[in-house]
């Protein structure tokens, strides 16, 4: 489930094996990724452009190159995969940017997102113009004014893009958990304190995240135990609670985040 952390790996992987090479040929595998253009358009597009530097805002990434930009989003199963010679194809891979030394491969199994043309930066911009401030560079005054402007569960505030960019049902558990705020707090509830904890939290959280290039799953991490029923808090061992919050599959401990907080 691709969110922030995982795509600003996308993000590197790009920035490693392509800017400044140039795309030799581009090969459409499956043209059910592909959001309002032909693979024909998309390869001439392309074709013999040099990637530039890569840029993300959210679970959005910006394939800028010397002329138009690609922009890649992947969805709920979605990857970049770089391969430093041909390799046998993967059942998933559906776009493929052959360089002079290698490809980059846009894999995805459930093909719920995919990839778009845009002339340049400025058709970019228009395009992202819907999304939040990237959680990433988000700044605490900024969350601040978002939380309390809005009568909005926490849960539900922080998964929509629109108000804030990159977070998916991963990382807001972690970081609710982690702030020992429960998902269902309404964030113009929250207290001064409690703000500050959940900026940092957040920070925390998607710099570590950002550095394993994933949520980590480690022991000390809600993330490594909210698969399997019944598993304990890691923090004070009370069964995790489960259930549907804001449409979505949320763990939470219901010791550590009270529902009306302290």
């Amino acid at each position: 489930m691709p969110e922030l952390p995982d795509v600003e790996g996308f993000r590197r992987v790009l920035a490693e094996h392509g800017q400044g090479r140039r795309i030799e040929r581009l090969r459409v595998l499956d043209e059910g990724v592909l959001r309002e253009v032909s693979p024909r358009k998309l390869a001439a597009a392309l074709e013999g452009r040099r990637f530039a530097e890569p840029g993300r805002l959210g679970k959005w990434l910006i394939g800028r190159t010397d002329g138009p930009a690609v922009l890649l989003h992947f969805g709920m199963t979605g990857g970049l995969v770089w391969h430093p010679e041909p390799a046998e194809r993967h059942r998933h891979d559906r776009v493929v940017f052959q360089l002079d030394d290698g490809e980059l491969c846009y894999r995805d199994m459930r093909k719920l997102q995919g990839l778009r043309l845009a002339d340049g930066d400025a058709e970019v911009d228009r395009f992202l113009a819907g999304e939040g401030p990237d959680a990433l560079t988000m700044g605490r005054r900024q969350l601040a004014e978002l939380l309390d402007g809005s009568r909005k569960q926490l849960k539900a505030l922080l998964s929509d893009q629109s108000a804030v960019a990159g977070l998916g049902n991963l990382t807001i558990d972690e970081i609710l958990w982690r702030a020992r705020l429960h998902p269902t707090r309404r964030a113009d509830g929250l207290s001064g304190d409690e703000t500050k904890n959940l900026y940092s939290q957040m920070r925390w959280v998607l710099r570590e995240s950002v550095r394993a290039a994933r949520v980590p799953d480690g022991p000390s991490w809600l993330t490594g135990h909210r698969e399997r029923p019944g598993e304990p808090c890691p923090r004070c061992g009370t069964p995790l609670s489960k259930g549907r919050r804001a449409g979505r599959g949320t763990v939470w401990c219901s010791r550590c985040q009270p529902p009306e907080g302290p």
